[in-house]
């Protein structure tokens, strides 16, 4: 059995091999309690990490919460996107709710959150869409071949700069590096990554990717910078992050409920209904 990575404890076709457990399993369970637990008919999801955001838009845009179908907080907003929260940081956390979501129904995924700078060009509060990641977690490598990158969905990514180029925002689409590892994180490897052209690091976007690529859904991922690993300096909260996020936010939900059609010859309906098994691996390039 050889290992995608020297020292990986992973068979090279983990991606290929069926798993024990299917969250179709967690849906069926809790319909039995709820039989109207259903995403389908929604827009598409936001993932969130930060509370004074949360806080911030659940009140400013009206939502109502919704029964905790899945490990986390959901809220609906008047015009159909689901808001989630409360799962925690990193990739494992947020492949593990995505999972539940999909599972229940939910078409497309926009993650939001900040990212640490890895270039002295970006700043607090600038404005980062994801282009591609490097795999830099573990959770990645259970869906994916092996491969260093993971890219999101082109469409969806599109449309989400789109709307924040119409709100009058300037964003950059950079390659991020994506690690669980925070407090692990080395001058070695910010070199390195930059030197590949990444620009930001985060801890979630190449799981979120990852698991919506092999799920056969669209995912975008966006931050707002909050901090520099190249410039080390006592934290503070800039206002300009939280102002960056809201932007981010409102973007992505005008994203969802404007969705256009997807491109010739694409199939916007969920995976189930595309007769497509829910773990049936795609081929995504390294």
């Amino acid at each position: 059995m050889t290992c995608p990575v020297p020292g990986m404890p992973l068979p090279a076709d983990k991606h290929r091999l069926p798993a024990l457990t299917d969250p179709a399993e967690h849906a069926a369970h809790i319909r039995t309690r709820r039989p109207d637990a259903d995403l389908a008919h929604t827009a598409g999801v936001v993932l969130l990490y930060q509370s004074s955001l949360i806080e911030e838009v659940t009140l400013r845009i009206g939502t109502h919460p919704v029964d905790r179908w899945v490990s986390a907080d959901l809220h609906l907003s008047h015009d159909n996107v689901v808001l989630c929260s409360g799962f925690g940081r990193g990739a494992p956390a947020a492949g593990l709710i995505i999972e539940q979501l999909i599972a229940f129904g939910a078409r497309a995924v926009i993650t939001i959150g900040t990212a640490a700078t890895l270039a002295e060009g970006l700043h607090p509060g600038d404005l980062v869409i994801c282009r591609d990641a490097l795999r830099g977690e573990g959770l990645s490598h259970h869906y994916l071949a092996p491969g260093r990158y993971i890219t999101p969905d082109t469409h969806l990514t599109g449309l989400l700069a789109a709307e924040i180029d119409g709100n009058g925002a300037r964003v950059r689409q950079e390659r991020v590096w994506t690690t669980d590892a925070l407090y692990r994180e080395t001058a070695t490897e910010v070199q390195q990554f930059t030197a590949e052209g990444a620009m930001a690091a985060d801890m979630e976007a190449a799981g979120v990717l990852a698991v919506a690529h092999f799920r056969h859904i669209p995912a975008a991922a966006a931050f707002a910078i909050a901090d520099s690993l190249v410039c080390r300096t006592p934290r503070h909260d800039s206002p300009k992050t939280h102002k960056g996020l809201v932007t981010l936010f409102d973007a992505a939900v005008r994203t969802l409920t404007r969705r256009l059609p997807s491109p010739a010859g694409a199939d916007s309906r969920s995976p189930r209904a595309r007769g497509l098994s829910p773990g049936t691996p795609p081929e995504q390039p390294g």
